[in-house]
């Protein structure tokens, strides 16, 4: 009993060791993501990126601002993340179509690898461009003409998703041309099979008139021969056997890549609207100039409610609803933040005449702006780094769930995450800012795939000082790494997690 207790001491300390160092694997990608992305937004509160912003507060009022900025960056999180996935989905399902699929190592991994490369850099890629176009129409169209291209894509989305659907299955079509090595494959072994039954036939045949007609066989050529027909039965046996079994898990991963396509599709046409639909109706009382009226906060709040109802209420309540409210209450949080950050400037310039430091309107009204823009670029960008990352890691969560291996998992998506942080450094000049800020997006995204593996992880350990000791690994990377910045990586890891722990499909 004593030798039993010990034992399982040693292997709850190894599994809490391992389980440690997977932590900081998936904690120190999260972590290395937070300078970078500090200095971009940095860069983009700086007066020069901020003016558009800010000359545009007079136009859709504070709360126009912020629901606009909110649901703009949250649908760029949403669609990058979502663009990452379908990318590797695709890949992943033409090389199991085109190459096969077999149970060996190195085929695993590199099925792995190359979907998780290709939706990562599909992440970064999608970020980047609809961050450069952001950054384009404001420059150009204001914040008016952000809301009309908000609005065109938001309604473009559902019509598109039966576009995809018709075309995903037309390359389901085209990959199932490519799987006919594995039929022909089949076609042999039955073919041997028919020839070996027929060429025993013979055999048994050539013995039977054999000792009917009073001669005798060799008994050693016999067994030899028999042994040597034994042996290839048994090898068309072992071949028919895995090529079965490969055929089987080749069709069990295809039906869940098609699983994974359907759901984010859907998620990527509809979650969407919950948000915008709010960003629409408040910019609208803003350019009709009541932007900051009481009235206005009535309005939202009995439409945000409104809409939660009848989204969480449903009957089937699917992923791309419970985000959409999550994104449409971010929103909201994003407004009253933005609306806030202009009544402190009022109420600090009240204070200040109190004691006889009187300001000007048009300096109050500028600071007022200044206030509300900053205040809405920043938690919107955050805002949108809190969705990137959870929904990396839901992801990541699902694909421990899957058994795909977390320790491939984790690794992989630290190590794709950090080439692609690097090459977001040496490409910064030529992306520009808004190009750079979504990129950095999507390899916050990325990270969030090895962090929700993480998280996965914990909750798949045998023992409670294996999860500790993964969760545990993760805090203390993700605060070494991030330079101790508690209060981000405070909100970031509880989002991951729940994310994690959340299955989409």
């Amino acid at each position: 009993m004593m030798k039993q207790t010990n034992l399982g001491k040693k292997n709850d300390l190894k599994e809490a060791a391992v389980g440690f160092a997977l932590g900081a694997v998936g904690g120190c990608i999260l972590g290395a993501t937070e300078d970078p992305v500090d200095k971009i937004l940095l860069v983009m509160t700086s007066s020069g990126p901020l003016k558009p912003v800010m000359e545009e507060v007079r136009v859709v009022g504070a709360l126009g601002l912020g629901t606009l900025m909110g649901a703009t960056a949250l649908t760029t999180a949403m669609t990058s993340i979502i663009a990452g996935v379908i990318l590797a989905a695709v890949v992943a399902s033409v090389f199991v179509a085109t190459k096969g699929y077999n149970t060996s190592r190195t085929q695993f991994a590199a099925l792995w690898a190359s979907a998780g490369f290709a939706g990562a850099f599909g992440t970064m890629l999608s970020g980047a461009t609809l961050g450069i176009a952001i950054e384009w129409i404001v420059k150009n169209y204001g914040m008016v003409g952000l809301l009309w291209a908000l609005s065109i894509f938001t309604l473009l989305k559902p019509p598109l998703r039966f576009v995809f659907q018709l075309l995903w299955r037309q390359g389901e079509m085209c990959c199932s041309l490519g799987s006919e090595g594995r039929s022909m494959e089949k076609q042999h072994i039955e073919i041997s099979e028919w020839q070996q039954r027929q060429r025993v036939a013979v055999q048994i045949e050539e013995r039977i008139l054999t000792l009917e007609s009073g001669g005798s066989t060799s008994e050693l050529k016999d067994r030899t021969t028999w042994a040597t027909e034994q042996r290839e039965r048994d090898e068309l046996e072992r071949r028919k056997l895995e090529n079965e079994e490969a055929a089987m898990e080749q069709q069990t991963i295809q039906d869940w890549i098609n699983t994974v396509v359907i759901k984010h599709v859907d998620f990527l046409a509809f979650s969407g609207i919950p948000m915008t639909i709010v960003a629409i109706i408040t910019s609208g009382f803003g350019l009709f100039g009541y932007g900051g009226h009481q009235s206005v906060f009535i309005v939202l709040l009995a439409l945000v409610a409104l809409i939660a109802y009848f989204l969480l209420n449903h009957s089937d309540i699917k992923f791309w609803m419970f985000v959409g409210c999550m994104g449409m209450f971010a929103s909201y949080v994003i407004a009253m933040l933005t609306l806030h950050a202009g009544q402190v400037v009022v109420t600090s310039a009240m204070r200040m005449r109190a004691a006889g430091h009187n300001q000007s309107r048009e300096t109050i009204s500028t600071h007022m702006n200044y206030q509300s823009s900053l205040e809405a670029v920043n938690t919107a960008f955050f805002g949108a780094k809190l969705f990137q990352l959870g929904l990396g890691a839901a992801v990541g969560g699902a694909l421990v769930r899957h058994s795909a291996g977390e320790v491939k998992v984790i690794a992989g998506g630290a190590s794709v995450a950090g080439g692609l942080l690097f090459g977001v450094d040496v490409l910064a000049p030529a992306l520009g800012d808004g190009g750079t800020a979504g990129a950095l997006l999507g390899v916050v995204g990325a990270a969030g795939v090895s962090v929700g593996a993480t998280a996965a992880a914990a909750g798949r350990c045998s023992s409670w000082p294996g999860a500790l000791g993964t969760i545990g690994g993760l805090i203390i990377g993700a605060l070494g790494m991030g330079k101790w910045h508690a209060v981000n990586i405070g909100l970031q890891v509880p989002v991951a997690y729940v994310f994690a722990m959340t299955n989409p499909y």
